[in-house]
Formats: structure tokens, sequence, C-alpha cells
């Protein structure tokens, strides 16, 4: 049975702006009164220093927009930037469109019928048997079951699988009338849009999956969720999601080294989705990591800010870049639910 390996890694990115011009130019603006100092102190903390976007507040102010003028623009705007993805994904890895057995789209930000699943295999020239997943509304941590479904999916059948993760979260800015809470003010100043596209093959050089897991805790179903409202999709996001992850993080990494015999010593690169500053002090915390094991993390995030989705598959292809590259890799993912996601990757060739 062959081992699945990602064989290449291509993103893209919409123009960017500098946390402190999105502030200035928009969102000191859009809060008002007692709020705004509030939400001054959330950007400037937020570890975030650029983001990127599609709609560009400074330049569209779509935060009056209907859901489904939002959604209009989102299949406008998501079809390009996944196409680019793809296409630099499928350059890395040696293969055509057409060579793709199973095409596992992530997105949580827009809904289309048909997708862009669809879409992009027509417009990409995948064949006519490809099968397709579309993965939505599980958010942050969407690529680590995708990517599963896909290595699923070569080690069954033996033919390369494709994993996109798009995300335009710049479409769902609150109105400024809307019940303004800390929780608004947070993903306000955290969100930021991107795609990423791994190619997955059976064997051959690139990070190995040597397996995906989960842990979920429902009794905390209430602390992350993403309703979708007449003004867009609202964030809920309670302060209590470190404190749970704090419980849960460590047995599930313990339990995943355990399986292949690793020691978290042995581990060279943590990419770990930065849901914000707090969330990776934790994670830090709890997995004794050294001061630099987050660094990839950190950086990820001050750079492109929290990208839902694909943050962690950016995080992965820095890690991949850095000189020397990390040969043993562990991912790890968190959203609704409250759901804890992990993988663990080594290097082959």
């Amino acid at each position: 049975m062959s081992v699945p390996v990602i064989a290449g890694l291509g993103t893209a990115q919409p123009p960017s702006a500098s946390q402190d011009e999105l502030w200035e130019g928009f969102f000191s603006r859009h809060f008002t009164g007692t709020t705004r100092s509030l939400a001054q102190r959330i950007f400037a903390n937020s570890g975030v220093t650029r983001r990127q976007a599609a709609v560009n507040p400074l330049l569209e102010d779509v935060s009056d927009w209907p859901t489904e003028r939002r959604m209009r623009r989102y299949q406008v705007e998501a079809l390009p930037l996944g196409k680019e993805a793809v296409g630099r994904a499928l350059t890395a890895a040696g293969l055509s469109a057409g060579d793709i057995g199973l095409f596992v789209v992530c997105s949580c930000t827009g809904y289309a019928t048909p997708g862009l699943d669809i879409l992009l295999a027509r417009d990409l020239g995948m064949a006519a048997d490809t099968q397709r997943m579309f993965i939505g509304h599980m958010g942050c941590y969407a690529a680590l079951p995708g990517l599963g479904a896909a290595s699923d999916f070569v080690t069954a059948r033996g033919r390369p699988a494709l994993l996109l993760c798009a995300e335009l979260t710049s479409l769902h800015i609150q109105p400024s009338s809307a019940r303004v809470d800390t929780q608004q003010i947070v993903s306000h100043a955290l969100f930021s849009d991107a795609a990423v596209a791994a190619v997955v093959v059976p064997g051959g050089p690139g990070y190995a999956v040597r397996e995906v897991t989960a842990v979920t805790d429902t009794s905390t179903a209430d602390h992350m969720t993403w309703d979708v409202t007449d003004a867009g999709f609202r964030m809920g996001l309670s302060p209590k999601v470190p404190q749970v992850l704090s419980r849960h993080v460590r047995g599930l990494v313990d339990d995943l080294l355990a399986r292949h015999g690793v020691d978290s010593s042995e581990v060279d690169g943590w990419a770990v989705h930065p849901g914000g500053p707090r969330i990776l002090n934790v994670v830090e915390r709890e997995l004794a990591l050294p001061p630099l094991g987050l660094a990839a993390s950190r950086a990820t995030l001050d750079e492109h800010g929290n990208c839902s989705s694909p943050t962690v598959l950016l995080i992965l292809d820095r890690l991949g870049r850095a000189t020397p590259a990390a040969r043993r890799i562990v991912m790890l993912a968190f959203g609704p639910g409250l759901t804890l996601y992990a993988a663990l990757l080594d290097r082959q060739g």
C-alpha cells in the first residue's frame, strides 16, 4: 500500500494592507463610542501586522451588503484565487489537472451551486471521472479532515488527489449598526483571505501523511460559532476557547506521537493554527515547546492574519521552505465543536 505524500503546495493571496492602515482607514470609524478604544487595543495586540483582503474595506465597504450580494461576490473573487493556488500546486508536483482522481475543496466563507469544485474542475481541465468533495462550515480546522480524505483516497485508489482551501473572510464584515461585542472585534482584527492547494500522491518525495486524528468536546459546542445572517456570516468566539484547548491538546498530541513511536523532541516543525496570540501561547505552554517552536505560526499570523482553513497549510509551506526544511511536522488546527485536529507528517526523499 502506497504512503500518501504531499508532493506540491501552491499559495495565492489577494493584495495586502497593514493592520495600522486598516484601523486608521476603516475600523476606527466603524467602531464608535466606548467600543472604539477597546477595539483599538484589540487591533494593536492581535499579533497581526499585515492582512490580505479580496474585498479591501479601505476601497470598498461591504458591511451593509445583504448576504446574497456577498455570496455573488464570493464566486467572482474565489474562483481566480483558487485557480492560482491549484495551478502552482500542480506545477510543484509535476502533474496536470487531468491526473487528479479526487478534488477536495474546503471553504466556509461562501456558498454557491455549482460550487468551486465544479467550476475549477471545468476551467482547469480535470477529467470527467474526477471525484469531488466539498467541505463547508468546518471553519479553521477544515484543512486537516480535507487532507485526511485526500490521503485515504490516495492510499485506497493509488491515484493523486488535490486539496484546496479557499476563504474570503473579508466579505463578512458586520454592519456598524449590528450588536458589537468583544468577539466581533477580535474576528475583525484577526481574519484574512487566502487560498492554498496541496497535491497528494502515492509515494515519492515530499511530506508523507502518517496520520490525521481528532478530538471533539461537544460540551463546549457554543464556544465557537459561525452563523449565517441577513448581513453575512457572524462569528461567535468565546474567551474560554484557550481553556478548552489546554484540556485536550496535550493528550491529542501525545497519543498521536505514541502511536508512531515518536517523542515530541523529535518533532522539528510545528504547524499550529494561529487562532490568535492566546491560542499559540496555550499550545506552547501545554506542549512544553522550545522558545522558537511556534516561530512559523507566529510569523504567519503576523504577515497574513488568521485566514481560516488555509492558514495551517500556509505554515506548512513556510516550514517546508525553511533552511533546513523541517523533517517531521505536527499540524494542529482548531474550530467549531470545539474540535481539535492533528496530523503527523515526515519528509521523504
